[in-house]
């Protein structure tokens, strides 16, 4: 096995890494003898069951080679750096459907604008139409600002 390769050893027949680390793929092996060492490794395995080794010996490879690309985290930190990734493009789109909003209106009060230069009343009748005769003001800045802010925690 790559294992007792790397370990430049005689592989025994019961070898516990042998079916998960294939001589032939040394490179499966080598981060996790870096990080976690062939001994640790081999006793991992030998606690968990026999028919979930394969997937132990797959969960520590890809934390093996996390490790290497994140010392301190590993796939945690991968995992949180997706998650700010995904936060971010939320807030993207967000954005995104509050400036369609914004143009939409903008439009529809251009067109209101429009119609009063023809007809004096019809704005008039338009917002009391829209309204039932009340009439709201929205600071879409305000809101935009205080939804962001929502969504990012205050730090403590």
């Amino acid at each position: 096995c790559a294992a007792c390769k790397c370990l430049r050893r005689k592989c025994p027949a019961d070898c516990i890494l042998a079916p998960y680390f294939p001589s032939w793929n040394p490179q499966r092996f080598a981060p996790v003898h870096n990080v976690f060492g062939a001994a640790n490794m081999a006793k991992m395995l030998e606690q968990v069951p026999a028919h979930l080794r394969g997937q132990a010996a797959d969960c520590m490879i890809f934390e093996a080679a996390m490790r290497m690309i994140d010392p301190v985290y590993g796939s945690a930190g991968i995992i949180s750096k997706l998650q700010q990734q995904i936060k971010q493009m939320q807030i993207m789109k967000i954005q995104g459907e509050v400036a369609l909003h914004q143009a939409q209106t903008i439009l529809h009060l251009q067109q209101l604008g429009d119609k009063s230069n023809t007809d004096p009343g019809a704005s008039r009748r338009a917002d009391a139409d829209s309204n039932n005769g009340q009439h709201y003001e929205l600071d879409l800045d305000e809101f935009y600002v205080n939804f962001i802010s929502s969504l990012n925690p205050k730090p403590f």
